[in-house]
């Protein structure tokens, strides 16, 4: 077997790297090679701001429009945000930024019908605003006092998937009973969506999400969000070639693109999705973004990717590209900025007000939903367990 050393084809004064911790030229020469994403990167908003054309994807946008998608990332930002302060000050048990990936999310988010179903790793804060459930929703499963409080029916969204990889075979399944049930076919189809990181294209799960999906044709959008880093290993520690290739090799599309920008993003999932309701998929998109914080708040980024990376990316900044559009186009002015300014904060005291004022789950709700029906030996847990708590009533413990 070669060297993982070898992958990256380091100079041949480069230092050598173990898997763990890459050196830094190997680091900086594979985000140099992957700076843009590559040649077929769909792209649509530069950096800049500049609207540009795609020969295969486009998309128009009224300044209404754009201005909801702003309003949309802004609003997740400054959620995001509030969770990561709560987390440090004790109320969360854990939290999972998505900082820099709200283009992806609420661009493909925006691309879903009411009647798609969404299957979310617990990254997908900006894709649970986008199918109307609440940011209070999702803090008591990051608090450890419920599984989230949605309805996964009525919202079709399904619950957070801790367990990596997991969710794909979810939603290979779900997309496998719309494929049965006749649901597919023609412009009134239905479609299922599945997100993940690049991290969890090195888990079975995923690739047999993908042999299932190919195999029964079924109408699933395989959603990667390749943040470049699955925890402390960059991208090309998992993979000798770019991640979208890899539909290939199951037998259908895969598609890149930039996942910085909310356009790109929005049109590329649009046509995914509709590609899945007309009999035609399924489609792997790699969304080429970048986390900006830590993987969650008990990672220290900084112990292995460069400072330097992270001033690169911010220039690319998701919602900082689509405020100068609006702008250059005068579609937004600074009224409107500060409104939604404004709305962010207002969010943001009510989702901490909300958390604060959790109340502790009964000591019964551990054993109350580990299996649909009564079980005589959880029940007998639970009233040894409930009668030894009650023990401490009153007193120290």
């Amino acid at each position: 077997m070669s060297s993982p050393e070898k992958w990256t084809h380091p100079g041949p004064d480069a230092a050598p790297a173990t898997a763990a911790k890459p050196t830094a030229e190997q680091v900086i020469a594979g985000l140099r090679a992957t700076d843009e994403g590559g040649a077929d990167l769909v792209q649509l908003l530069t950096p800049e701001g500049e609207r540009v054309q795609h020969p295969d994807f486009d998309i128009d946008i009224t300044g209404e429009e754009l201005r909801g998608l702003y309003r949309d990332m802004v609003l997740v930002r400054r959620v995001d945000r509030e969770a990561n302060a709560l987390q440090r000050k004790g109320q969360l048990g854990i939290w999972v930024p998505l900082l820099g990936q709200e283009a992806a999310q609420i661009g493909a988010g925006r691309a879903m019908r009411p009647e798609d179903m969404a299957f979310p790793s617990y990254r997908e804060h900006g894709i649970a605003w986008t199918r109307g459930v609440k940011p209070t929703e999702l803090l008591g499963i990051f608090r450890g006092t419920d599984n989230g409080t949605w309805d996964p029916v009525a919202t079709r969204f399904h619950p957070y998937t801790i367990v990596i990889g997991n969710q794909v075979l979810n939603a290979a399944g779900y997309a496998m009973g719309q494929k049965f049930d006749g649901k597919v076919g023609d412009a009134d189809g239905e479609a299922t969506i599945c997100f993940f990181g690049d991290g969890a294209t090195s888990q079975g799960d995923v690739h047999e999400g993908f042999v299932w999906a190919a195999v029964y044709d079924a109408p699933l959008v395989f959603f990667c969000q390749n943040n470049q880093w699955a925890i402390s290993e960059p991208t090309e520690r998992q993979s000798r070639l770019p991640l979208y290739q890899r539909a290939r090799g199951y037998g259908f599309p895969g598609i890149r693109v930039d996942g910085n920008d909310v356009l790109a993003t929005l049109a590329v999932t649009r046509w995914a999705l509709e590609e899945c309701r007309q009999g035609n998929g399924p489609i792997l998109i790699e969304a080429f973004t970048y986390r900006m914080d830590a993987h969650t708040t008990s990672d220290d980024p900084s112990r292995y990717r460069l400072s330097d990376e992270l001033e690169l990316w911010k220039l690319k900044d998701p919602i900082e590209r689509v405020k100068v559009h609006l702008v250059k186009q005068q579609w937004a002015d600074q009224a409107f900025f500060e409104s939604i300014e404004a709305e962010a904060e207002q969010i943001a005291i009510e989702l901490r007000d909300y958390c604060v004022n959790l109340p502790d789950p009964p000591a019964e709700r551990i054993f109350s939903e580990v299996y649909a029906e009564g079980n005589p030996v959880l029940e007998a847990q639970r009233d040894e367990f409930l009668a030894y708590h009650a023990g401490f009533a009153g007193g120290e413990h």
